[in-house]
């Protein structure tokens, strides 16, 4: 493995220069500093996470705040940054919004407190804050959903592309009535599946109703409540888009319980391919999100962060997959 003293060399300066310009120091001329960040790119070099964090008095810890720990989605993005950051000496802590923005501004408390080296942020809504952590210079990225009003390294999913291709695919089918079960207004996710469902409906020529649209929580319950209370309309819809598996365990449920055939007399189309999607009667038809690759790219982007503090944000957006399955497949 290459050293300080390997990037030393290569840039032409001294080890003490090498650190405070990984260290994102003031005092190192941007010239410099980018000759020195150039050099450990060639090399491949990795500073040793935990012994930077000693000198600076941070813990070689990263939290991982996510809005649903029983969500499958995000036990994989979880997956995904403890297995990077694990490879560089970093432990992770894990913590459960449960879409609560004051159990979410606690935990960040607790992060300071804590003086972990950075965080890793799905946030709950449009109330999000990091403010606390930009003013103490501590690192952070945003995954899944971007951090409002915010210039943030980001690593996201284009969900409304995908939802528009699911929808699409629905139309394909012959489907008349499309209806959207997604999750709370103003959360990103749930407002750009909507956006999504809603080109796919426009581009085919058709008018999008409120009457087949329920918004709630992301979760079994509110999804429950909502496809009830679509089933019960005199012209009910004859499928659903439905923004999660969490979501889509609530629908299903309905469905049994009003006795209408999955496949049959409703086509099914639902985010997230859980392990047990493939396993139902029929399986369902699911838009895939690579979810460990969002962890693992997040956790990149903070170890970056923490490197080098006054690198530019960056951006990412990965691409979601539809599996078409007997639950949305018509003939």
């Amino acid at each position: 493995m290459p050293t300080v003293s390997d990037v030393a060399a290569r840039a032409g300066v001294s080890t003490a220069t090498v650190s405070r310009a990984l260290n994102g120091k003031p005092t190192v001329d941007p010239d410099l500093a980018e000759r020195v960040r150039a050099a450990a790119a060639e090399l491949g070099y990795r500073p040793n996470g935990p012994a930077r964090n000693l000198r600076r008095q941070e813990a070689a810890v990263v939290a991982l705040i996510i809005s649903d720990v029983e969500n499958p989605f995000f036990t994989a993005i979880a997956r995904g940054v403890e297995d990077v950051a694990h490879e560089v000496g970093y432990s992770v802590v894990l913590c459960n919004s449960d879409e609560s923005v004051a159990k979410e501004r606690r935990y960040l408390d607790v992060a300071l407190q804590e003086r972990v080296a950075g965080v890793i942020l799905s946030p709950s809504g449009p109330e999000s804050s990091v403010a606390q952590l930009a003013s103490l210079g501590t690192a952070y990225v945003a995954v899944d959903r971007p951090l409002p009003g915010t210039d943030s390294d980001v690593v996201l999913v284009d969900t409304q592309a995908a939802a528009r291709e699911a929808t699409a695919h629905l139309v394909a089918q012959g489907y008349e009535r499309i209806g959207c079960i997604t999750g709370p207004s103003g959360v990103r996710t749930a407002d750009d599946r909507l956006a999504g469902y809603r080109d796919a409906l426009k581009a085919a020529g058709r008018r999008s109703t409120t009457k087949l649209v329920r918004r709630t929580e992301f979760k079994a319950t509110g999804a429950h409540r909502a496809a009830l209370e679509l089933l019960a309309q005199p012209e009910p819809p004859d499928a659903l888009l439905i923004a999660n598996n969490a979501m889509a365990v609530g629908v299903l449920q309905a469905l049994q319980e009003r006795g209408v055939r999955v496949g049959r007399e409703v086509g099914v189309v639902t985010f997230d391919d859980a392990p047990w999607a493939a396993l139902v009667d029929p399986p369902l038809t699911v838009v895939a999100q690579p979810a460990y690759e969002l962890g693992a790219v997040a956790a990149s982007l903070l170890l970056a962060r923490i490197a080098d503090n006054t690198r530019p944000p960056t951006a990412t957006t990965l691409g979601a997959r539809l599996i078409p399955r007997a639950s949305s497949l018509r003939g």
